[in-house]
């Protein structure tokens, strides 16, 4: 997270990467990177207010700077209803000990997607009102119901709330079996033991309560603390037993490790990383190792981070871990991983060699460089364009607030920043017409979401701002670029299949996709896959591996282009007798 104005040992180690970074995003730009498109090209809309998404971030403060203030909040999207159209949950804070509101209950919202470019507030009688001081969601049907859930991480015990249809949620965390009162700041589902139940990730920050709240910084000028003053949490695993029931697996499933002080986690994201069929874990914590599960199939991880190149960066050193974007950016078919940093470290994508085995591939991807002075938090991956290549969005936002009287050189209030890709896992920063801002002012991000509220293959972006207002961008870029919209169906219940792999031909060339739900940071996107085609018009062959691990096929498909399609997963195949 922030740096620690001290002058110990450990700020000093601390400013070494800074420095290192820095000379590596002035290298970063060597080497011939790609030409960015023109710049009127460009163009993402603030709708926010004419869709009616009215929300405002509180974090409750009051000049004490308890350290959850500056960290939240999140959201994403989901189809709350079942209707095909993407609504938006927005989580809110809760006043703090100080605050003029204190003692005032602040409710997060949901808003419903009307399919005519408007969302109504629906939070009303929705049993949204009383779950806390929210950071992270995530969404998944965890009773196969057909109807999509909603995991909160909070600060303080967290919420599990079961969708009862009809725009109304029960909280159904005591009996479900979750129990987590620790600060929690992101989660995630996946089927990890492939049982057709979908099982849940919560990654906890600090032991950093109210009751043991720390003042940090020079005496004519408090801070926000760093990290390194509190003790991590471990995270927790929750195995679903079936209609609901969660099991809290995680020492016997070796998600424990040895020093839980290690374990200060913010984002995390599900992926098969060694392309074995079982969905592996990877965690970014602050300023402390990342943490690589790999999944061995018998209902145990093994935390491989070191081992496999993914929990350090190449000089050996720890980042300010934050958000997560996971996706295959080379177009080699293996997941790679970019995360989001504190400035002076540079945000850091690793590439998947193979097996799960990474590397440190930022300088040469061309991230290094845009993010140096910058503090990522939301990171998200998309086709901005529709050309068939993940492009990457970074929201960015300081994590202090009176970062400016520290360091005049940097600023609380950050532009966020979008990357295009040009197709080999190299990027290029794209700007707005001649050459401005492409998101309009600088704010202090948090979450970032991508989704498509208009079911039009062009995808959304959904941005936080802590203490500050929602965005929702609709992608206004004009493009000719055809595509494909793919919604997976699992046979349980008909839910979103997460977990599931695409492999889609076109034009010789192939692309893959996963089905996930949670990753960036405290955030959820579009369940859906969306595959720009460029100026392709048919498509060869789409290869899917359910979550179960069963192959399907389809050969010349056959489908419309420039539309959404629902796959639905077979029926199970009894053995023979």
């Amino acid at each position: 997270m922030q740096p620690r104005l001290g002058s110990d040992r450990r700020r000093r180690q601390r400013r070494a990467p800074g420095l290192a970074a820095l000379l590596i995003g002035l290298l970063a730009g060597c080497g011939d990177p790609p030409a960015p498109p023109a710049a009127t090209d460009w163009r993402f809309e603030d709708v926010s207010a004419q869709a009616g998404i009215a929300f405002t971030h509180v974090h409750g403060g009051s000049g004490r700077r308890y350290l959850v203030e500056t960290m939240g909040s999140g959201g994403g999207f989901l189809d709350a209803d079942g209707d095909g159209w993407m609504d938006i949950l927005l989580l809110q804070g809760q006043p703090l000990p100080g605050h003029a509101r204190e003692g005032e209950s602040l409710g997060s919202r949901l808003f419903r997607n009307r399919g005519d470019g408007r969302f109504e507030d629906v939070s009303a009688g929705a049993g949204l009102d009383d779950i806390g001081y929210a950071q992270g969601a995530c969404f998944g049907d965890i009773d196969n119901d057909g109807r999509i859930d909603i995991h909160v991480a909070v600060f303080g015990p967290d919420r599990l709330l079961r969708n009862l249809g009809g725009g109304r949620f029960e909280d159904v965390t005591t009996t479900s079996g979750i129990d987590n009162p620790a600060w929690a700041s992101a989660c995630a589902f996946a089927d990890i033991d492939r049982d057709g139940w979908l099982d849940l990730y919560v990654v906890n920050y600090l032991d950093a309560g109210i009751e043991r709240h720390v003042r940090c910084g020079p005496a004519q000028e408090s801070q926000y603390c760093h990290p390194d003053v509190h003790a991590g949490v471990p995270d927790r695993l929750y195995r679903n037993l079936g209609n609901g029931r969660f099991e809290e697996i995680s020492a016997r499933a070796g998600i424990r490790i040895e020093d839980p002080a290690e374990a200060k986690g913010l984002g995390v994201a599900f992926a098969d990383l060694d392309g074995d069929g079982w969905q592996d874990i990877y965690v970014a914590n602050d300023s402390t190792r990342n943490f690589l599960f790999m999944n061995r199939g018998d209902g145990r991880f093994e935390e491989v981070g070191v081992l496999h190149g993914a929990a350090y960066n190449e000089h050996g050193r720890t980042e300010a871990g934050m958000g997560i974007a996971a996706a295959d950016v080379d177009g080699d078919g293996a997941t790679d991983l970019f995360v989001t940093h504190l400035d002076f470290e540079t945000n850091t994508l690793y590439r998947n060699l193979g097996n799960g085995m990474f590397e440190d591939y930022t300088v040469a991807s061309g991230l290094g460089g845009p993010s140096v002075t910058r503090v990522g938090f939301g990171t998200v991956a998309f086709d901005a364009e529709l050309d068939g290549d993940s492009d990457l969005f970074v929201a960015n936002g300081h994590v202090l607030d009176n970062i400016a009287a520290l360091n005049p050189s940097l600023s609380h209030a950050q532009p966020d920043q979008l990357f295009l890709n040009d197709g080999s896992g190299r990027f290029v920063e794209a700007f707005g017409g001649a050459g401005g801002v492409l998101f309009g002012a600088a704010e202090v991000s948090r979450a970032a979401a991508a989704g498509d509220i208009d079911n039009d293959g062009r995808v959304e972006l959904l941005v936080t701002a802590n203490n500050g207002p929602a965005r929702l961008w609709r992608n206004r870029t004009p493009t000719a670029n055809r595509w494909i919209g793919l919604h997976l169906r699992s046979r349980h219940g008909g839910r979103d299949a997460i977990g599931a792999r695409v492999r889609l031909l076109a034009g010789g060339r192939w692309r893959s996709a996963e089905v996930r739900a949670g990753s960036s940071y405290q955030a959820q996107e579009d369940p859906r896959l969306v595959f720009g085609l460029g100026a392709l018009e048919r498509i060869e062959r789409i290869e899917i591996r359910w979550p179960e691990g069963e192959a399907q096929v389809l050969v010349d498909p056959g489908l419309a282009l420039d539309a959404y399609h629902a796959i639905r997963q077979p029926p199970a195949v009894d053995p023979a007798p």
